[in-house]
């Protein structure tokens, strides 16, 4: 009996292989189909994630308006993004500048976004600023900066394309967020607030607008990591081993390519909330909400071994 059980362990591998795989190309012709024709908007579309998002959503046959701050990079982009596909099958992107840390120009923008196509079937919201800085360090006129590109942009974004979508009955909006919405990690006290604001923001429009048929997406993730893995690092002997080691994996970042795919898989399946994270960082916030004494225990820990290794400099 032992016999046929060996022979045929191989063979079950092979089927399971071979379903696997014909499976995966079902989901790529799928992401393909799900997005031809329709419009959907990306944000600092010249970043390592928007330029991922472009390349994906391009071959896939949607209608996209790239935006960013740069008109040389976004043209840049667009001459990628021709000249690697069949103009019979795709079409050529609009370009729109679009800069949140400029509020006063928002609302032309939003018109310029809706002309290009009359309507918005896809907003990703990709825009964000980075910041690690001691709380009292950050001037007043910092943190507006980076909630004005973090929060307030991307909510008004939203708010402008809602009504076509509403008329329509019909929409989906994707925030591109962070695992500092969720969890907030010393040294980045702004960063971690518009994170947490935005995530807040995009959870009640989601509630809101669901009756009219339209799905709100948020993305939280590690940091975008679009550089080669750094050397393994012995750890100093003098750090508290425990939060160093959470500390790591709480920066263990995430590739451009990886976090594009997730994207078009949530455009894809309509889900509402995803979490890109290593294992770590999902147990702290398991422990933020079950066993926040022990969290905060944790990171007051690292924050007291990194000030004494500066000062032992």
């Amino acid at each position: 009996m032992a016999l046929p059980f060996v022979m045929a362990l191989p063979l079950l591998i092979v089927v399971a292989a071979g379903v696997y795989y014909i499976y995966n190309e079902v989901m790529h012709f799928m992401s393909k189909s799900l997005v031809r024709n329709k419009v959907v908007v990306i944000t600092d579309a010249v970043s390592g994630v928007g330029t991922e998002c472009a390349h994906l959503f391009h071959k896939g046959g949607a209608r996209l308006i790239l935006c960013g701050t740069s008109w040389d990079k976004l043209e840049s982009l667009y001459d990628s993004l021709t000249n690697d596909t069949d103009p019979r099958e795709t079409f050529a992107p609009k370009l729109v500048i679009l800069d949140f840390s400029d509020m006063d120009s928002m609302e032309d923008v939003v018109a310029e976004v809706v002309e290009c196509y009359g309507c918005v079937d896809v907003l990703i919201c990709n825009s964000s600023v980075k910041m690690k800085a001691p709380v009292q360090s950050v001037s007043l006129e910092l943190d507006r900066n980076i909630m004005d590109i973090n929060y307030f942009g991307p909510s008004t974004l939203a708010k402008g394309v809602l009504p076509t979508m509403i008329s329509r009955r019909s929409g989906h909006i994707i925030l591109v967020n962070s695992i500092q919405g969720r969890l907030a990690v010393p040294f980045r006290s702004s960063y971690a607030a518009s994170k947490h604001a935005a995530q807040a923001f995009f959870d009640c429009l989601r509630a809101e607008v669901e009756e009219y048929g339209i799905v709100v997406s948020t993305i939280s993730h590690t940091f975008i990591n679009a550089s080669a893995p750094p050397p393994t690092e012995q750890p100093d002997p003098k750090q508290n081993s425990l939060a160093a080691f959470i500390a790591r994996q709480l920066t263990h970042g995430v590739r451009p390519s990886v976090l594009a795919n997730e994207i078009m898989q949530t455009v894809n399946r309509k889900r509402k909330e995803v979490v890109l994270a290593h294992p770590i960082p999902r147990v702290a916030l398991y422990l933020r909400s079950l066993f926040p004494p022990f969290l905060f225990a944790v990171l007051a820990a690292g924050v007291k071994d990194s000030v004494l290794a500066e000062q032992m400099q």
